[in-house]
């Protein structure tokens, strides 16, 4: 079964995974849980499942892009679009958000999550693949000129 994730008790395709995020048992105070879980695997459609892995584990062991002021991990199988964010009056969240991550879900709906990592950098990591956000990239060296094989031509043949 490639591309199909064992998280706890339930098999989930990879191509359905979002994103993963760190778990905090305090967000929800109605789920108990019985296992020490370190990281929350957040669906397309924004169900999620616990898992005992932290964000920066899975992302190595998955091929996901760590965005490490967030600790928080993204698909690059996904197609993310990243805007800059604002508080309004209406919306004013405790913490200083900077930048919104946007996917679409199975049902073509938008979906986003807040992060407090910097536009650019989020940019640079998630829809680039870059490792080192900032940092001087360095232009491939060119391949040195191959001369090319002369190829014989076909000579007219007589017209008979």
């Amino acid at each position: 079964m490639q591309n199909i994730l064992t998280i706890g008790q339930e098999y989930v395709p990879i191509e359905q995974i979002a994103y993963i995020e760190p778990f905090e048992p305090h967000a929800s105070r109605q789920f108990k849980p019985d296992k020490p879980y370190k990281g929350r695997v957040v669906l397309l459609n924004r169900e999620s499942v616990p898992t005992e892995d932290t964000p920066q584990d899975f992302a190595q062991a998955n091929g996901f892009r760590l965005i490490p002021e967030d600790n928080v991990a993204t698909n690059p199988a996904i197609s993310f679009r990243v805007r800059g964010f604002k508080p309004t009056e209406n919306f004013k969240p405790r913490k200083e958000f900077q930048t919104q991550l946007i996917w679409r879900d199975p049902e073509g709906d938008n979906r986003n999550k807040l992060l407090v990592t910097h536009l650019e950098t989020v940019i640079a990591i998630v829809i680039r693949g870059e490792t080192e956000p900032g940092a001087e990239h360095k232009a491939r060296p060119r391949r040195p000129a191959q001369a090319r094989a002369s190829r014989k031509r076909a000579t007219p043949r007589p017209e008979a």
